[in-house]
């Protein structure tokens, strides 16, 4: 595995360790089903099963794209939001990381 994705995998993991109560997971889960959001897409679907303000949303999803490395973000033009996507090249590193994530986590 090249040096990048093996350090955005570990990135990964660790932010991943740090998810107290399921959030983190749930939006990167998210991510993957979805393909492609907004902030305001994702605070809907958050907003159903955790309670999260909008800034929260906002903020957790520029963490993931400027620290973690994994997101693509594209602005149409001024008046549109920003739309997040996953980098395609990275899919199956989240996949491995968040299967692996959700085993150690049922075992405890």
């Amino acid at each position: 595995m090249e040096k990048l994705k093996l350090r955005i995998m570990r990135r990964l993991e660790v932010y991943l360790e740090l998810d107290i109560d399921g959030l983190r997971k749930f939006i990167i889960d998210i991510l993957l089903r979805v393909k492609k959001v907004t902030v305001n897409l994702l605070y809907q679907e958050l907003n159903k099963k955790f309670k999260v303000s909008y800034r929260a949303v906002s903020s957790t999803l520029g963490y993931i794209h400027s620290k973690l490395g994994i997101l693509h973000a594209v602005k149409e033009s001024y008046k549109t939001p920003i739309v997040y996507s996953l980098k395609e090249e990275y899919v199956d590193i989240i996949n491995s990381v968040l299967h692996k994530n959700t085993q150690i986590t049922s075992l405890s």
